[in-house]
């Protein structure tokens, strides 16, 4: 970044500065691979990378090991870095602390959502509203909802019956009612719950509990305590919703990331040999939602996160200091391919080709990669069919996560007599693109695109951020580290995060008009750009409906940048017909001007049956008008596993 970051993180400091560790160790245990990052001090005293390497995750037969995985990752870091980090005696673990230039290692961290991650069984009294709360709170701890079920869900009870007795979740979380409130609706749940005989995917200590973190109305907490008695593992929690104006998700997260790690992850096999090696372990997704969260804290939100893998597709994204996060679990890149195709439609999807392709060859590389989910792209034809499925991904993701980011459902709000004829509902969407500052971008699809300009273009075509928006992303899944790492010193954290992890890609001026008429008219100008680069004169460039342009501008730089619409229905970032002034920020692609118009996709297109042809060409040609590099098909590695759950 061009300046060093300041401002809060959601982070805490249990290492005293001086104790700072001159050497990080950071692992994640993902469901497929096992990765390793190294990080030291550098000349200039900052912690930096120093190399990473992957290996495959085994947790399953035959190895059945979780440590063996871990020392193929770090053999391999030694051979690459000269490092001595395992102790070669018997039995040895891992060197620390620190003990000379390339010894030892003085912190180690551990994400992992080996074997499948956090599966939650939500159970609430209203959908709209505790429900609702309690999907949000277990989503934010790194869970997977594998059921959302309420009294009012329109499910008869035996239809909740048996729905609860197929699932084999690592626990339920239970919420429901405001404190001093109604007890028998929470308490009928529990009944539910207890009539269906949940059990749990894995055994605890030999017996058959089901843990249940209870976060509901506290008057009616020894009543489900005694419901449910001896069959499960009873956690009460403060009120997801004391008050209904009052949302505290905070305590469930928490107790939910505890049990997690001492209940589930305490299942993987030599799973307690791991756990003596590092001073942290926690979920993958809470680790990438804690490093979402520095990142607002330092550019402002609100901000939104992708992390786009081969089974699903994570959002997160902060509103007032708030983290809110999203799964798409049946929409990836190569496992979850066929699933993305039905929901995107084979029309959407090769929209995004430069080439059509015959129909029986378009659903023969679909599930070819569905049966074939870690191989990557060899061809030019295969990189950009992935790049369109990330596309498609994106879009239907972005859909899914507004329609969980919302204000809270069925509370009374206060208002002036002026406010009678503008009142704002309840339950709407948080996630409005136009006041986006930032978007960040993870992901083996994008942090190992050929070129940084492709990896722009995945985000700003699939999510179609409006305005002035930065654009970011995660280079080489350093995000699970910098975000495990916060818990126990944020300064290290940031370092790791705003050195190395995140890469600036640019700005993009994204431009809407109330009129899709006119901006239907190809070559009508739209808006006029006066970019002032530092030490230069100021450029003017006029910008027509229909046009893309990219204009280099260095991650070490910031510009001076005017936008003034050429009409009154269009809106560059400061309203309709409304003059925008600021700096743009550089980055590997630089400042992009997109006159495209939004939507992209006309839903009534889709919904006549019609194919929308864009342009894919438009950004090779914009990227080598401005002198970047342009697509080489021998370097089109894919994604790494599942995303942060890889």
């Amino acid at each position: 970044m061009s300046r060093p970051p300041t401002g809060p993180t959601s982070g805490f400091s249990r290492l005293p500065p001086a104790c700072r560790p001159r050497s990080v160790l950071g692992l994640d245990c993902g469901s497929t691979t096992t990765k390793a990052a190294l990080f030291s001090l550098n000349e200039q005293g900052r912690l930096s990378l120093v190399a990473r390497r992957d290996a495959p995750t085994t947790v399953e037969a035959p190895l059945e090991d979780v440590t063996i995985g871990v020392r193929q990752a770090l053999s391999a870091l030694e051979e690459a870095t000269g490092w001595e980090l395992l102790d070669p005696s018997p039995g040895g673990g891992l060197v620390k602390p620190q003990a000379g230039p390339r010894r030892g290692v003085d912190v180690v961290v551990a994400t992992s959502s080996a074997g499948g991650g956090l599966r939650v069984l939500v159970a609430g009294v209203m959908r709209a509203m505790t429900a609702e709360s309690a999907e949000r709170a277990a989503l934010g701890a790194g869970a997977i909802v594998s059921e959302v079920i309420a009294v009012d869900d329109g499910r008869r009870p035996h239809e909740k019956l048996e729905r609860i007795r197929q699932l084999e979740p690592d626990m339920i979380l239970l919420a429901g009612g405001v404190d001093g409130g109604n007890v028998s609706h929470v308490a009928g749940l529990a009944e539910l719950v207890f009539t269906a005989g949940a059990r749990p995917r894995f055994a605890l200590d030999g017996l058959d509990r089901l843990p249940v973190v209870f976060a509901g109305n506290r008057e009616a907490a020894d009543e489900v305590r005694q419901i449910l008695g001896s069959h499960t593992v009873f956690s009460p929690v403060a009120n997801l919703r004391p008050r209904l104006e009052q949302e505290n998700v905070f305590p469930a997260k928490l107790e939910m990331q505890e049990l997690f790690m001492t209940h589930v992850m305490a299942h993987a096999p030599n799973y307690r040999g791991l756990a003596s090696w590092v001073e942290s372990v926690v979920p993958t997704p809470a680790a990438v939602g804690q490093a979402v969260e520095m990142v607002a804290a330092s550019l402002g939100d609100p901000v939104l996160a992708v992390d786009v893998g081969g089974a699903t597709t994570d959002m997160f994204s902060v509103h007032d200091g708030r983290l809110y996060r999203s799964v798409s679990a049946n929409l990836g890149l190569s496992y979850s391919a066929l699933n993305l195709l039905q929901a995107a439609g084979a029309a959407a999807i090769q929209r995004w080709l430069p080439h059509p392709w015959p129909e029986a060859d378009f659903g023969d590389a679909i599930a070819d990669k569905s049966l074939r989910p870690t191989t990557l792209p060899e061809t030019i034809e295969d990189l950009q069919l992935e790049q369109a499925l990330a596309r498609e991904a994106l879009r239907l993701s972005l859909e899914r996560h507004r329609g969980i980011v919302v204000g809270l459902k069925g509370i009374h709000q206060q208002r002036e007599i002026g406010d009678i004829f503008e009142q704002t509902p309840t339950g709407r969407t948080l996630v409005e693109m136009d006041r986006l500052k930032a978007i960040v971008g993870s992901g083996g699809v994008l942090s190992h695109a050929p070129e940084p300009w492709q990896a722009a273009a995945m985000l700003i075509d699939g999510l179609e951020p409006a305005g002035v928006t930065l654009l970011f992303y995660d280079r080489g899944f350093l995000f699970p580290y910098a975000g495990a790492l916060a818990s126990l010193s944020a300064k290290d954290a940031r370092e790791i995060l705003f050195g190395d992890a995140l890469v600036p890609l640019g700005t993009v001026v994204s431009a809407r008009s109330r009129s899709e008429r006119r901006r239907a008219a190809p070559g009508r100008p739209v808006f006029e750009a006066v970019f002032a680069p530092p030490g230069e004169s100021p450029r003017r460039v006029e910008v027509a409906w229909g046009e893309l342009r990219i204009l280099p501008l260095p991650s070490s730089c910031r510009a001076r940048l005017d936008l003034e619409p050429a009409s009154p229905e269009v809106d560059v970032g400061g309203g309709p017909g409304e003059l925008w002034s600021g700096m743009a920020e550089g980055g590997a692609v630089g400042l992009i001007l997109d006159a495209r118009g939004r939507p992209l996709h006309p839903p009534h297109a889709r919904a006549r049956g019609t194919r929308t042809r864009f342009d894919p060409g438009q950004w090779e040609r914009a990227s080598q008008a401005a002198g970047l590099a342009a697509c080489r098909p021998e370097a089109a590695p894919g994604p790494e596993g599942d995303g942060t759950g890889g």
